[in-house]
C-alpha cells in the first residue's frame, strides 16, 4: 500500500488538473468492487484481462531496468491500466484480511508495504507526466482517475477488519527490529490519521470530504497552469527592453520565433519573468508584469477565490472530525515539530533579528533608489530592479559575467563532480532508457562500480510543464521478499533558462543553487537503503525533508567547487577567485529580507491552517499573516493564497515552515563539515551513513542526533545568515 499515500498527498494533488465534471468512477458497480473478496476479485480480474491485452502499463518491461516504456505508452492506456492496477491492489489487501493466521507484521504490515507495486507504477508515471508533460487528454484523465485513488485509498484505511489486524500488530509491537517498528507504527498512525477509527456514519462524512478535497486540489492546480499561460507580451520595440541584457533579449527572441511572431515574447515562466523585473528600465512594463504574476487566480476568469476557501474548510472539517481543533494541529503530529507551538516559536526566534536586519536592508534600497533617479515610493515591482543595480555596485558584481561561467553542460558535471567526491557516485549518460521528452536525459548512477539508481534530467519550460522546480521518483528504492534491491528511478525537473541559436544555456546562480538544492532531495532518493518502500528515499517528515537539498547548497560558493567546473563558454577560462569572493560576499544581500518574506509565507500557511484562518476574507488573512515582510505599499490587485500551489494544491499544507526548519537543521550539519573540512570523506560518509541512506526507517530527530551528535542549534543558521 505504500505509495498510495505518498502518491496521492506528494504527486497527486500537487500535479493534477480537475475540472467541473462529475468523475466517472462513482458508480455502484465501482462500489462493489471494494467490497468484494478475493475470489469474486478475481473473477473480475480476469473479465478485465482482455481489457488490458497488450497495454504496455500493464505488462513486465524488458527495459534497461525496468524503467518506464514511454514510448509505447499512449492516452488511451490509463484508464482500463488504472482499473486493472486498482483491482489487483484490492486483491492483494483482501488476502491479507482473509488471512486466517495470527496478524504477524510480515503476513500484515510487510504484506501492506508489498501490495499495489502495478499500482504504484503506473502512478509514478501518469501523475509525473501530468505535471512535467500535460496535455488536455491527461488533464480529463485525472479527473475520472484522482478520485477513484482516493475511494481506493479510503478502502483501506477504513476498512474495520483490516485495521483490527494492524491495531494488533502495533499492541505486539516491542520486539520487532528498528525498521519494522518504525514500518509499523506509520502504518499504524496512518490508519488512525485516515479515519481508521471513526463511526460508520463518521466514516461516509470523510469519504465524502476527502473526495471533495481532492477535486478542489485538483482545480486549483489547473488553475493556476492555466493563468501562467494565459499571458505572454509580445514586443516590437526594442527600446522598450531597455536594461535588459542581450542573453534574456535572445531567449525571447526566439521564443517569439517559435510562436511565429517577430520580435520578443516574454510571459510569466520564471526565466522570462525574471529578466523583466530585474533589468527592464520601463517601470510600467515591470508593473505590468508583476500585477498578471502577483495576481494569478485572484478575481480573474481563473479565480481560485472561493476554491482557497473551500480548501481551507474541507481541512478544517477533516480535521474536526479526527479530533483536532484545527488542520495544522492534525498536520504536526506526524513533524519533527509535533505541534503549533513549536512552528511559532522558531518563526518568531527567526522573526526578531530576521526583522531588525531587513528594516535597514530596505531603507539602505530605498535610499538607493533615490540616488538613481526614482522619484516615486518604492513599490513592489521595483525590489528586484533596484536590488539587482545595488547589488552590482556594492560588490561591484555584474551577474550577466558570472552566467558565461554557469554553461549548463559543465554545471551539470560540477554537480555531478561534487557527489563523486562525497559519495563516490559515478554518472553514465545511458541513451538506450526511453525519455518521455526529447529535450530529457538519462543517467546510470553508479557506487562501487554498480548501478544503484536511474537519474532523469528535465531541465527547460514548456507550456505543458508546470513552474519551479522539483525532485520526484517513477519509482522508490526497495527490497523484494527474496532480499533483492529495486533500484529507485529519480527525476529532477527544472524551468532553466534555455539556449537559443546563438548562446549555449548559461544558468544565473540561483538556478545553480536551485539546482544544488534539488539534486540533495535526488541524493536522499537515489542513495536509499531500506527494505520497505514505504520508508524509502524522502519519505520523512516535511520539515526533515528538505535538510538533503538545502544541505547540498552550501557548496554552491566554495572556491574548489566552482573551479572544478565553471569555465567561460567562450575562453575556457576558469572562473576567477576575485568573482568568487563576490559570490561569497554576497550571499547575505537582503538575508533579512529573505528571511522575513519566507517567514511571511510561512505563516501564511499557519493561519490558512489554524482554527482562525477560515473566519476572514483571503486579503485579511495575508495582511495579518505577513505582516513581517510589509516594507511597501500594498497592491490590491495582488493576492498570493490564489496561486499558493505549495499548500493549496501540494504537500506543504501547514509545513511551509519546513523550509526555515529545515535551514536550521542544515546550517548546524554544515557545520559539521566546516568543522572537520567541507569535502572531508568520513564527514560525508557520516551524512551518509545517518541520514541519506536511512529514508524514514529512524525517528527523523535520532538520525539527526546520529550525525551531529546532538539536538540542532539555531546559532549556525543565524551565523551563515548574517543575523547574528
Amino acid at each position: 500500500m505504500k505509495k498510495l499515500s505518498v502518491i496521492l498527498l506528494a504527486i497527486c494533488l500537487i500535479f493534477n488538473v480537475y475540472g467541473q465534471e462529475k468523475a466517472t468512477f462513482t458508480s455502484s458497480k465501482d462500489e462493489k468492487i471494494i467490497k468484494m473478496d478475493s475470489k469474486k476479485i478475481s473473477e473480475q480480474i480476469e473479465k478485465m484481462a482482455s481489457m488490458v491485452k497488450g497495454n504496455p502499463l500493464v505488462q513486465e518491461w524488458k527495459t534497461p531496468y525496468q524503467t518506464p516504456p514511454f514510448n509505447q505508452i499512449e492516452n488511451k492506456h490509463y484508464a482500463p491500466a488504472f482499473k486493472y492496477a486498482i483491482l489487483l491492489a484490492q486483491q492483494d489487501v483482501a488476502r491479507i484480511i482473509e488471512n486466517k493466521e495470527e496478524p504477524t507484521f510480515e503476513n500484515t504490515i510487510a504484506a501492506l508495504d508489498r501490495s499495489g507495486q502495478m499500482l504504484n507504477r503506473i502512478s509514478g508515471i501518469f501523475f509525473n507526466l501530468l505535471y512535467c508533460n500535460t496535455s488536455p487528454e491527461l488533464q480529463k484523465l485525472s479527473q475520472e482517475i484522482q478520485p477513484l485513488l482516493t475511494k481506493y485509498e479510503n478502502s483501506i484505511t477504513l476498512n474495520d477488519q483490516l485495521f483490527k489486524k494492524v491495531n494488533m500488530v502495533y499492541e505486539k509491537r516491542s520486539n520487532l527490529k528498528p525498521e519494522e517498528l518504525m514500518l509499523t507504527e506509520k502504518t499504524y498512525r496512518n490508519f488512525i490519521n485516515n479515519g481508521a477509527k471513526l463511526s460508520p456514519e463518521d466514516k461516509k462524512i470523510y469519504q465524502q470530504l476527502t473526495l471533495t478535497l481532492t477535486k478542489l486540489t485538483l482545480t486549483f492546480s489547473e488553475n493556476v497552469l492555466a493563468a501562467t499561460n494565459d499571458f505572454s507580451k509580445n514586443i516590437t520595440d526594442k527600446a522598450l527592453l531597455a536594461g535588459i541584457p542581450q542573453s534574456e533579449l535572445d531567449i525571447a527572441a526566439a521564443k517569439a520565433e517559435s510562436k511565429g511572431m517577430s520580435g520578443w515574447l516574454f510571459d510569466l515562466s520564471m526565466p522570462s519573468y525574471l529578466a523583466i523585473m530585474k533589468y527592464a528600465d520601463d517601470r510600467e512594463l515591470r508593473h505590468e508584469f508583476f500585477i498578471r504574476s502577483s495576481s494569478k487566480c485572484y478575481q480573474d476568469k481563473f479565480d481560485n477565490t472561493k476554491i482557497v476557501e473551500e480548501i481551507v474548510a474541507t481541512r478544517h472539517k477533516i480535521a474536526n472530525l479526527l479530533g483536532f481543533s484545527d488542520y495544522a494541529s492534525y498536520v504536526l503530529t506526524e513533524r519533527m515539530a509535533k505541534d503549533k507551538e513549536h512552528v511559532y516559536k522558531l518563526l518568531k526566534t527567526l522573526a526578531d533579528p530576521s526583522r531588525k536586519a531587513a528594516e535597514q536592508e530596505i531603507k539602505s534600497l530605498q535610499e538607493f533608489a533615490h540616488n538613481s533617479g526614482l522619484n516615486d515610493e518604492l513599490q513592489r515591482w521595483d525590489i528586484s530592479y533596484y536590488s539587482e543595480k545595488q547589488k552590482a555596485k556594492m560588490f561591484k558584481f555584474d551577474e550577466s559575467e558570472l552566467k558565461n561561467y554557469f554553461k549548463l553542460e559543465n554545471v551539470i558535471n560540477g554537480v555531478f563532480g561534487l557527489a563523486t567526491e562525497l559519495y563516490g557516485l559515478q554518472f553514465k549518460e545511458n541513451k538506450k532508457i526511453q525519455v518521455y521528452q526529447k529535450d530529457v536525459k538519462a543517467y546510470d548512477v553508479l557506487r562501487n562500480k554498480k548501478v544503484i539508481a536511474i537519474l532523469y534530467l528535465d531541465f527547460f519550460p514548456r507550456d505543458n510543464k508546470k513552474g519551479g522546480a522539483w525532485m520526484t521518483s517513477f519509482r522508490d528504492q526497495y527490497k523484494t521478499e527474496k532480499g533483492e534491491n529495486v533500484i529507485p528511478l529519480v527525476s529532477l525537473v527544472m524551468n532553466f533558462t534555455p539556449a537559443t541559436s546563438k548562446n549555449p544555456s548559461l544558468l544565473t546562480y540561483d538556478e545553480l543553487t536551485t539546482f544544488m538544492h534539488e539534486f540533495g532531495h535526488s541524493l536522499h532518493g537515489m542513495l536509499s537503503n531500506v527494505t520497505y518502500q514505504s520508508l524509502s528515499g524522502t519519505s520523512v517528515p516535511r520539515d526533515f525533508v528538505e535538510l538533503p537539498s538545502q544541505m547540498n547548497e552550501n557548496w554552491a560558493s566554495d572556491l574548489k567547487f566552482l573551479q572544478s567546473f565553471a569555465k567561460h563558454y567562450k575562453t575556457g577560462k576558469v572562473i576567477p577567485e576575485e568573482l568568487v569572493k563576490k559570490v561569497k560576499e554576497m550571499e547575505n544581500f537582503q538575508a533579512g529580507y529573505l528571511s522575513c518574506r519566507q517567514i511571511s509565507y510561512a505563516l501564511l500557511d499557519m493561519t490558512w491552517h489554524d482554527k482562525e484562518g477560515i473566519h476572514k476574507s483571503i486579503k485579511e488573512v495575508e495582511k495579518e499573516a505577513m505582516a513581517i515582510s510589509d516594507f511597501f505599499p500594498p497592491v490590491d490587485e495582488s493576492c498570493m493564497s490564489t496561486s499558493f500551489s505549495h499548500i493549496f494544491a501540494g504537500g506543504y499544507a501547514a509545513g511551509y515552515y519546513s523550509y526555515k526548519w529545515s535551514e536550521v537543521l542544515d546550517a548546524d550539519a554544515y557545520s559539521l563539515f566546516e568543522e572537520t573540512g567541507i569535502f572531508n570523506k568520513e564527514t560525508a560518509k557520516k551524512f551518509y551513513d545517518c541520514i541519506l541512506s536511512r529514508g524514514g526507517s529512524r525517528d527523523a530527530m535520532k538520525m539527526f542526533i546520529d550525525f551531529r551528535g546532538r539536538e540542532p542549534q539555531v546559532d549556525a543558521l543565524l551565523k551563515r545568515s548574517g543575523l547574528k
